[in-house]
């Protein structure tokens, strides 16, 4: 083979090269991987005993070293070898804000060319001072330079690569080969595409992420009795799910995320709340049964008051008509009035919801109930144009004697379809929808058996993880985040399928869903900003999760998995006060399945 087709064969070797390269740089996800492919395929290529890569400041106004190799000084700096460059970044202008000049990767980066010094002694453009003293300190000569641009699609100078001394067979320092150089430079282009598509990938997830968590802050901020829940929830899921990975043994031996699915989970804990965007917030913050967007109590009470002295009224009307004012009359009005502070108080004690609403107290409340109180006033003006449709058609002539406690027809409140789940529902919604959207019945509502909420403002609640898997799934997330809307739509799922919005077991579900399902009832039993109930202590909240266990709730592998491995602990520690964090003897919580039944059993 003579010269020219031996020269032929090493120049189409070279693009070939160039070709693989470009490739390899486009496929590394990994960014300190990328930086040091870049110089080290560049060092490659001329055979350069070292070299410097350096990248553009975020403010643009300097260069930052970012890996340094140097092969006869064995110099690893930089990228993957975990050590810092000590030295500071260049920068760009002078204190008067002036370009410099006098440093070659720096002319290079504000002028956007290519700078081939074949000996740096020699030169008098630019100052060598800092490699000349590098020489003197490490016995060793710098010969020459190479210095190129990284430039992106759009011209912008991303970095600098600076190679120096190339070497011949021997190892010998020779100028760097001027017709390699556009090798070098389409290298440079390339590695900056590959550069700038990893940053702007990275941007990308900085905003996404951001966006995730200014969603979970405003649905924190949306209510009170949320607290800080959809930002403690990721903390219990990551340490459980990192507690399952640790696993050499058990049901979690094999069980392991990619780096892929540990940022899935990320997202999925992040947005596990986001459909109580759409819940109301007086539904969510319904402290009293009576409560809407005001708590209806203060109507009623002032149909007492007026009951009351309609009382008195007739009481000195009589004196007026001559009936008297005997001691009998006088005892009778202050027991009726007496009888009506009582019952007053017993209809405000239901409206708090504290105690189990027994049958006799329902049917105590319905006689209350009973009492008449006149009104003179039309109850129609005043009114929005919804509350005016509302309203029944006929309207009986004023004055109107009217039931103390009442369900109106105005009260009840209408889906505006017939059934919210029963369109287009292709996820398997198991939810039971209660007849009307509200029903804001006063009877209806004191009645309540526990707690504050009833059939229509508990389906508002839960709808919540209806409302996140639909928005989850509207979002077109890319092929490493499909999971996202099963992540977060599982954690009121239970094992035994009694849970919602879908009534999955346990097999219908992943790893993460149910580790999530245990980090959500763990925050919620802990949270001391709630100001509905008091916080309860570690071992009350354990002995509550332990139950569920029992009760198919919870997934008791992962629970006996949450106790062993000190995940508790550890957020107690960080999240809790001091004192709900009481002494703690987990065997008394751990699962234990019961023994199977034998023939005789």
């Amino acid at each position: 083979m003579n010269d020219t087709a031996g020269q032929a064969v090493i120049g189409e070797d070279r693009y070939r090269r160039l070709i693989d390269v470009g490739i390899a740089l486009s496929a590394e996800k990994n960014h300190d991987r990328l930086m040091e492919m870049i110089l080290l395929e560049a060092k490659s290529f001329y055979n350069a005993d070292g070299g410097t890569l350096y990248l553009m400041t975020e403010d643009q106004k300097a260069l930052r070293f970012t890996i340094m190799r140097n092969d006869a000084l064995n110099i690893a700096m930089g990228g993957t070898t975990g050590k810092p460059i000590p030295f500071p970044p260049l920068p760009l202008y002078d204190a008067q804000g002036k370009p410099r000049s006098d440093a070659v990767a720096v002319h290079a980066a504000l002028t956007g060319n290519s700078i081939n010094i074949p000996d740096v002694y020699a030169v008098k453009d630019f100052d060598f001072t800092g490699a000349k003293k590098f020489d003197a300190a490490n016995k060793y000569r710098t010969t020459s330079s190479l210095v190129v641009p990284l430039k992106d699609h759009k011209g912008e100078v991303m970095g600098v690569i600076q190679l120096i001394n190339a070497l011949d067979a021997q190892r010998n320092p020779i100028p760097f080969d001027t017709g390699l150089q556009p090798l070098i430079e389409a290298l440079a282009s390339q590695a900056a595409v590959a550069l700038n598509n990893q940053q702007l990938l990275a941007a990308q997830i900085r905003l996404f992420n951001s966006f995730i968590k200014v969603i979970s802050t405003a649905i924190d901020a949306k209510s009170p009795y949320t607290g800080g829940h959809c930002l403690r929830v990721p903390e219990i899921t990551r340490m459980l799910c990192e507690a399952a990975c640790d696993q050499s043994d058990g049901p979690f031996a094999d069980f392991m995320l990619s780096d892929d699915q540990w940022y899935e989970l990320e997202v999925a804990a992040g947005l596990h709340d986001c459909g109580k965007v759409t819940t109301p917030e007086y539904v969510v913050d319904k402290a009293t049964k009576l409560e809407t967007i005001y708590n209806r109590i203060h109507e009623i009470r002032m149909r007492f008051e007026v009951i009351k002295r309609d009382r008195v009224i007739r009481y000195l009307e009589g004196r007026v008509t001559g009936e008297g004012d005997t001691e009998a009359r006088r005892q009778e009005l202050e027991d009726e009035l007496a009888k009506l502070d009582d019952e007053f108080a017993f209809v405000a004690e239901c409206n708090v919801g504290g105690e189990f609403m027994a049958p006799e107290k329902i049917a105590r409340l319905k006689s209350i109930g009973e009492r008449t109180w006149t009104r003179t006033l039309d109850d129609t003006l005043g009114l929005s144009i919804m509350e005016a449709r509302r309203m029944p058609k006929e309207r009986p002539a004023l004055p109107v004697v009217e039931p103390l406690l009442a369900d109106k027809p105005e009260h009840r409140i209408e889906h505006e379809v017939a059934n919210p789940l029963a369109i287009e529902n292709p996820e398997g919604f198991t939810l039971k929808v209660p007849e009307l959207k509200f029903n804001l019945g006063e009877l209806h509502n004191l009645a309540i058996a526990r707690g504050t909420l009833s059939d229509e403002d508990r389906f508002h609640i839960n709808n919540h993880i209806v409302q996140t898997i639909l928005m989850l799934k509207a979002l077109p997330f890319p092929k490493n985040l499909k999971a996202v809307p099963e992540l977060a739509g599982c954690h009121h799922e239970t094992m035994n399928g009694r849970g919602y919005p879908r009534s999955l077991k346990r097999e219908d579900m992943s790893v993460p869903a149910r580790i999530m399902a245990i980090a959500d009832v763990f925050e919620a039993l802990t949270a001391s900003d709630r100001p509905y109930k008091p916080p309860k202590t570690l071992s009350d909240s354990l002995k509550i999760m332990s139950f569920m266990c029992k009760d198919g709730h919870l997934d008791p592998d992962l629970f006996n998995l949450f106790l062993s491995s000190g995940v508790w602990k550890i957020f107690a520690d960080k999240f809790l006060k001091p004192e709900q964090i009481d002494a703690v003897d987990i065997e008394k919580f751990l699962f234990k399945p019961a023994p199977p039944k034998t023939a005789a059993e």
